[in-house]
């Protein structure tokens, strides 16, 4: 089985949160130049593109990102496809999920567009009610094709705080599932190793588990 990139593109100047600082490159030498290699300096926010979201985004006393098991990176994963959605995930909209799945990514019409050039607050994403039911379910790891794992408006940090208030819980964010149906896959999602941060960009994997 072949893997899939589920990895959104960093680049400089791409769409950010509003309010986070934006992507920028800029040469640090330059063979060209006369130096004896390239090298590039690159900024970005901790929650830039794909990117994982560890307890200490919205706990003081959270894990921090380096501090999340790989366990919980690495493994099965259920993708959910809600891609015929034109609203924000509600918990019956979860109501066919299999049981035992602890790591869930799920697919939404977010994925069938290309990558954006800005920020869009119409995003589909979950309700406080759905988050609820994924941890009522036991669901240790949220994946969702999306600016954010919480729909935008007034319960966007609760939301966040419901799913990242269990230890060694996470969400993976701005993930594209385009290429992903519904079904059970392997995923390896590999943050960078940020000492102490509140989260991390990384790069997100998936392919079919053998049956």
């Amino acid at each position: 089985m072949a893997w899939i990139d589920i990895t959104l593109p960093i680049r400089a100047g791409m769409a950010v949160w509003p309010g986070d600082p934006p992507c920028e490159a800029a040469p640090l030498s330059r063979i060209r130049d006369g130096a004896g290699s390239n090298v590039s300096r690159f900024t970005m926010s901790s929650h830039c593109g794909t990117h994982l979201d560890a307890p200490r985004h919205f706990f003081d006393a959270g894990e921090t990102v380096d501090q999340l098991s790989p366990d919980l990176l690495i493994g099965p994963a259920y993708v959910i496809d809600l891609a015929n959605l034109s609203r924000n995930i509600r918990a019956d909209d979860l109501s066919r999920l299999p049981g035992g799945v602890t790591r869930l990514l799920i697919r939404t019409a977010n994925s069938l567009y290309d990558v954006p050039d800005r920020f869009d607050p119409g995003y589909i994403g979950l309700t406080w009610d759905a988050a609820a039911l994924l941890c009522d379910r036991g669901v240790m790891l949220v994946g969702l094709d999306a600016w954010s794992v919480a729909a935008m408006g007034p319960d966007l940090a609760a939301v966040h705080r419901m799913l990242l208030g269990r230890p060694g819980a996470a969400a993976l964010e701005s993930i594209r599932l385009r290429d992903v149906r519904e079904g059970w896959y392997e995923l390896v999602c590999l943050p960078l190793r940020l000492d102490g941060l509140d989260g991390a960009p990384a790069r997100a994997l998936v392919r079919e588990a053998a049956i």
